[in-house]
């Protein structure tokens, strides 16, 4: 998996703001399994921080250094009480290491998609696998893909927003090309920033790796390597799974 880079890092929470009701979902999931909760990819923490104020204990680990970078300054203005009850590692999904076990273990914002291979994939749940204990749950969501979007190369979508700080305008291009045989999209976001006068001020590329994985696959997967699936819902407010809406699966370690 390739971890982000500065260039995404640096206006990821200006346009990356996650699925409507995802948040409360992984937190009343947290409080249900108690701590410790393990999440992987956290990010800038926009999941992981609410956890944690919810007098919950959070591992989080992430594989970008400037991710945890910037989760880390966050951190660093919560209370001390929250702060105590928050780790933070950096590693991959596909190998890792805590030396512990968690009742919980969670995947949001589509984070498993960044590995990028079946082989990672399976060593990634295996993996995790080994982190839970007897009964404990896995639960992550990932976007279900339509493939009349996959076929279409051509399209390039457009965002944009302002800088609280400091009122700059950026605009977000992202362009993506699909490698049919390996469920890979190469996605390209371009970033221009404008200060108040309309200079450019800014203009950066950065690349993003994605695999999808199709429903009747991942469960395969989540079987294969020591899983029971309990639940695949199509949004956050647990409504049924609908083609080409999200995943969003729970499935609790068998053992």
């Amino acid at each position: 998996m390739k971890p982000y880079g500065k260039a995404l890092v640096d206006y990821y929470d200006l346009f990356f703001g996650g699925l409507p009701g995802d948040v409360a979902f992984y937190v009343e999931e947290a409080r249900k399994a108690g701590s410790p909760v393990l999440e992987i990819g956290p990010g800038t923490g926009r999941v992981l921080i609410p956890i944690a104020e919810a007098d919950i204990e959070i591992t989080g680990l992430d594989a970008s250094e400037t991710m945890l970078a910037v989760l880390r300054a966050k951190v660093s203005a919560l209370d001390d009480a929250v702060q105590n009850r928050i780790d933070l590692v950096e590693g991959d999904m596909a190998d890792f290491a805590l030396g512990r076990r968690f009742g919980l273990v969670m995947i949001p914002c589509r984070a498993f998609l960044h590995l990028l291979t079946p082989e990672d994939q399976r060593k990634a749940l295996r993996c995790i696998g080994e982190h839970l204990v007897d009964g404990g749950r896995l639960i992550m969501n990932m976007f279900d893909p339509r493939l009349d979007a996959l076929l279409d190369d051509s399209r390039e979508a457009m965002q944009e927003t302002v800088i609280p700080e400091s009122g700059n305008r950026v605009v977000m291009r992202d362009t993506a090309t699909h490698d049919m045989e390996r469920q890979v999209i190469e996605a390209d976001f371009a970033f221009e920033e404008f200060d108040l006068r309309g200079t450019m001020v800014a203009q950066v590329h950065a690349p993003l790796t994605l695999r999808w994985v199709y429903r009747y696959e991942m469960q395969h997967l989540l079987e294969l390597c020591g899983f029971e699936v309990e639940a695949l819902y199509g949004d956050f407010e647990r409504g049924p799974f609908r083609y080409g809406g999200e995943q969003v699966w729970v499935a609790r370690r068998n053992g």
